[in-house]
């Protein structure tokens, strides 16, 4: 039974998971939202929101405990002065999972995972694959001043043979 087994192990070192962990929670904070599987997406949403909780608290302890965690200063400079200031009259549930589907590669579930409260949600276009690919579209090249072509010796040699 798995009772009181919530860690997610993705496979991984204790020591390898907490440092991926750390670096996606810092591209979250960077980015606001990240594309990666949903099983790291998952993995994620638990520290992404207790770091988040550790800003709206905004005292020394919390900016040193967060620090410990995430490693980066200016993630945790990021995520004290405009992430947690954001979320402060929300009790929990500060980010979002999005599926996306497949991955194409190896079929792996992919996900985005985001602040719910972004300022700005950038979409991605969202381009249609046919069978054809279209070749782009070819721009008139800037005429430039052509050297004067080089010569060879030989061909130097038999012109000034002909002049001489």
């Amino acid at each position: 039974m798995r009772h009181q087994k919530k860690t997610l192990k993705l496979g991984l070192t204790a020591a390898h998971r907490k440092a991926l962990l750390a670096n996606q929670v810092c591209s979250l904070i960077e980015h606001q939202r990240i594309k990666t599987t949903l099983a790291k997406c998952k993995a994620v949403r638990p520290l992404a929101e207790k770091m988040v909780t550790l800003g709206k608290k905004g005292s020394l302890h919390a900016r040193r405990t967060a620090l410990a965690v995430l490693r980066q200063k200016g993630a945790v400079k990021k995520l004290f002065e405009d992430i947690a200031p954001r979320s402060a009259d929300r009790n929990g549930g500060y980010t979002r999972i999005v599926k996306l589907g497949a991955r194409k590669s190896d079929s792996a579930p992919v996900a985005f995972i985001e602040w719910v409260d972004a300022p700005q949600v950038v979409e991605e276009p969202i381009l249609e694959e046919t069978g054809k690919k279209t070749k782009a579209a070819k721009t008139p090249a800037v005429e430039t001043e052509k050297k004067p072509e080089r010569k060879s010796k030989k061909k130097a040699a038999a012109e000034t043979e002909v002049l001489e």
